[in-house]
């Protein structure tokens, strides 16, 4: 139970850090020194020593839609495997509670968007719910490559069963799950090439716009939730691609730490070398990730 508990509190501890690891490559390939690689701890803790204003047109679901998207995401982290070891929470079947729970955080964060009445917050919500219509399916689909694979519907008993073994007899399928989960972990996490968590220009915004009008303790609360759901996605792909069984378990959670930092290096790299898709084609780039997560799936069946 201690490590189980442990696992949480690093999740929640670590999870910032990450933005500071990307923001730090992404200088470094533009010749600048770069922000604090606390800087996500500090604007969070700023954030929530602030009030919040509510415009007269809003109802209780804008002020809800934060809190409600970060409750679900917190709860997502419960069923996820840290370093290949349990969850916090498992049982038979829970990788569809998981499904439903990111389900839920993006439904209220759109909801929130909505409520406020702007044409411009809703053009993101728009855009928003129509690349979910391709990485929902696709994500859906990944995981059920794995069950396949493993035999299994709990998110720990999956991480747990994709051995070395697994990976060699199963490349093919693996490596399509591999790619699938890495499109639709920047998709969902609105990086490049889909969309740029530092962009100004109002005609490509699509997360940033959806939260325009909510400040103080209330962005903190969508900064940290995006914090956390950039580390559960994350986590996915790095149960399959980098884990460690030593049997010591805190060396296999500094090993999954030292991942996952190397995951958000190649997320830095990547937006440093690439520009952002013109909004028209990100809906292929999608396509790509569900017919990977399709192929693969249709590949465990052979078996």
């Amino acid at each position: 139970m201690y490590a189980k508990v442990t696992q949480l509190i690093l999740i929640f501890l670590i999870s910032p850090f990450l933005f500071g690891v990307i923001n730090r490559i992404k200088a470094f390939f533009a010749g600048r020194k770069g922000i604090p690689l606390l800087q996500t701890y500090y604007d969070i803790f700023k954030l929530l020593r602030k009030g919040a204003v509510y415009s007269k047109t809003t109802t209780w679901i804008f002020i809800a839609g934060p809190i409600i998207s970060l409750s679900a995401l917190v709860c997502a982290c419960a069923f996820i495997p840290f370093a290949g070891h349990r969850a916090f929470f498992s049982f038979e079947g829970d990788i569809v509670l998981f499904i439903y729970l990111l389900g839920l955080a993006r439904f209220f964060t759109v909801l929130a968007a909505l409520d406020t009445g702007s044409s411009f917050e809703g053009m993101g919500a728009s855009r928003e719910v129509q690349f979910a219509v391709f990485a929902e399916p696709a994500l859906f689909l990944s995981l059920a490559a794995l069950v396949r694979i493993t035999g299994t519907m709990s998110l720990s008993d999956i991480f747990a069963n994709t051995t070395i073994n697994t990976l060699t007899t199963l490349d093919p399928a693996i490596l399509l799950v591999i790619g699938a989960l890495f499109i639709i972990f920047l998709t969902e996490n609105s990086r490049i090439p889909v969309d740029d968590p530092n962009t100004h220009l109002e005609l490509t915004m699509i997360h940033e716009v959806m939260v325009l009008d909510h400040g103080g303790i209330d962005f903190a609360y969508i900064l940290y939730g995006v914090a956390v759901k950039f580390w559960i996605l994350g986590t996915l792909l790095m149960s399959i691609i980098f884990r460690t069984n030593s049997g010591i378990v805190f060396f296999d959670y500094a090993v999954f730490i030292f991942g996952m930092i190397v995951l958000a290096v190649a997320v830095g790299i990547v937006e440093s070398i690439m520009a952002r898709l013109r909004l028209f084609k990100v809906p292929n780039l999608l396509i790509v990730a569900l017919a990977l997560s399709v192929l693969a799936l249709t590949l465990t069946m052979r078996i």
